[in-house]
């Protein structure tokens, strides 16, 4: 290719972040073609109401369809778990970290009443799952605004890995370990799109693909499949991937925390295990949960 390759992105600070990352790994000249998409135009409205997941990515993927982009950049966990026509994943770089973190206080130490922000509805009942004394309130933005405008929040519930990619690691007050607070799925992950049949851009992003975490997201995509669902649910995923074969932990949990269905399951392929592992979670009581969620549910936020 004669001319840069076009990255097409969000615009937010850490989409860039990540989008320039993939740049450097790529090892060849490019530019962004920055996107805003109506997840960042909306910032007031749940996103189970102005689209749910997918919100953060749908205009990029409409760059790359009409060849404005040659790839295009993903947060793993904004993508619905449906593929668009036309498009195909490429590339899984190696995951970040998938733990979340509370910044402003450690979670023993908040006092009894104390409001916590976040986005997400995972976040939302595993903190009540662990501390149902709390007042968790909806948080929507980037990163940096949400640490800014805390709406009264003694803390901010945020993905770790956000922080570190945007050099904010510091400000954590406590990292949650993954038997602590099951990640959301493909968190820390990025994903990377070309059009399909793109000979040149599958070339090029193979060479940044890393097997294990193409693996574990594939994984926790396909059990999400299952579920029909997406970051505005309080769904949670974590999958490894060793020794040839992928294991999988998942739970779907009722919003207030109070119920949670968890299983796990292994197998040598990821699409299997993951699709065996929903099945199993919605027949044990996670069709009733999400089906009680879901016009509850707040809105998710980006990282």
């Amino acid at each position: 290719m004669t001319r840069p390759i076009r990255i097409g992105t969000r615009q937010s600070e850490l989409a860039l972040w990540q989008a320039r990352a993939i740049g450097e790994a790529l090892g060849a000249a490019y530019e962004l073609v920055p996107v805003t998409t109506q997840g960042d135009r909306d910032l007031n409205s749940p996103l189970a109401v102005i689209g749910g997941q997918g919100v953060f990515v749908k205009e990029v993927q409409s760059a790359l369809l009409r060849g404005d982009a040659d790839l295009a950049v993903h947060s793993a966990k904004d993508l619905p778990s449906a593929q668009v026509d036309g498009l195909s994943i490429v590339a899984f770089p190696r995951r970040g970290d998938v733990r979340d973190s509370l910044v402003g206080a450690r979670l023993a130490e908040l006092p009894s009443g104390a409001v916590v922000a976040t986005g997400s509805a995972r976040r939302r009942a595993l903190l009540l799952r662990k501390r149902p004394d709390l007042q968790i309130v909806n948080a929507r933005g980037n990163i940096r605004s949400r640490l800014e405008r805390r709406q009264g929040a003694a803390a901010v519930m945020v993905a770790y890995a956000a922080l570190e990619r945007l050099g904010l690691g510091g400000l954590a007050d406590q990292i949650f370990e993954i038997g602590e607070f099951c990640p959301q799925v493909a968190q820390g992950a990025i994903a990377v799109e070309a059009r399909t049949g793109d000979a040149q851009m599958l070339e090029v992003a193979a060479a940044i693909d890393d097997r294990a975490t193409a693996v574990e997201v594939t994984a926790e995509r396909a059990m999400l499949a299952e579920l029909g669902t997406g970051c505005t649910l309080p769904v949670g995923a974590h999958a490894r991937w060793y020794e040839g074969s992928v294991e999988i932990y998942a739970m779907i949990s009722s919003l207030d925390g109070m119920r949670l269905v968890e299983a796990t399951e292994r197998g040598l392929d990821a699409v299997h295990v993951g699709s065996s592992l929903g099945k199993r979670l919605l027949a044990e009581g996670g069709a009733e949960l999400l089906a009680e969620a879901q016009p509850l549910a707040p809105g998710g936020a980006a990282g």
